[in-house]
């Protein structure tokens, strides 16, 4: 059970295993882990414990960021995030979110990319999934209604709060790769295509 784990360069934070969506294409539906950790939580480790083994962590090297990315959706412990974040920006450390841009719809009432941004997030990772609601719901399943729209909004959110954005999505014949792209240079973010993670794959989005 890993909390911290390194792969290409960063170093990644494993906080949760809930998660507001249930997609078709996610690791977590074949496999326990990935890059040899097992990533399937007995219990959500508290702040402390992780800052614990991230010092440790950093003993055996730096890292170009730290990424909040494991096996759930890192924002259901939105108040983790910020502290965390807190502290990899006293100490000068990038710091990225990989999201499904739920955060708001997870923590309503809370203004989540200006707490982000306050806090010293640097970049975010949204997985936009698809080009309209309506495949976006076939391949995210999420628990929200209007998820989608949601997830442009948080995305915009933290634009504007001069968070640095990355929209994805997996190459899925479903989705409109190309109107994807477009969303995406509208709202002034970065885009990513991600390939498909099948059984036994080690390939994610870097």
């Amino acid at each position: 059970m890993a909390i911290v784990y390194r792969a290409k360069g960063n170093i990644y934070l494993n906080l949760t295993n809930r998660c507001s969506s249930d997609c078709c294409f996610c690791v977590a539906g074949f496999s326990s882990g990935i890059y040899g950790y097992g990533l399937r939580l007995e219990s959500e480790p508290e702040v402390d414990e992780v800052l614990h083994d991230l010092e440790a962590e950093f003993l055996e090297g730096p890292a170009a960021e730290v990424v909040f990315c494991g096996f759930g959706e890192p924002t259901m412990r939105l108040d983790a995030i910020l502290k965390i974040t807190e502290w990899l920006k006293l100490r000068r450390i990038p710091s990225r979110l990989d999201t499904n841009g739920h955060g708001s719809l997870i923590n309503p009432g809370r203004d989540v990319p200006g707490e982000l941004a306050r806090a010293g997030l640097d970049r975010a990772s949204v997985s936009l999934v698809a080009h309209n609601s309506e495949v976006y719901n076939q391949l995210s399943r999420p628990v929200f209604s209007k998820a989608f729209r949601a997830v442009l909004q948080f995305a915009a959110g933290c634009i504007k709060e001069g968070i640095k954005v990355r929209l994805t999505v997996v190459d899925l014949p479903e989705v409109d790769i190309e109107a994807c792209r477009s969303l995406a240079k509208k709202m002034g973010a970065d885009f990513y295509v991600r390939p498909l993670i099948s059984a036994g794959s080690e390939e994610t989005e870097d």
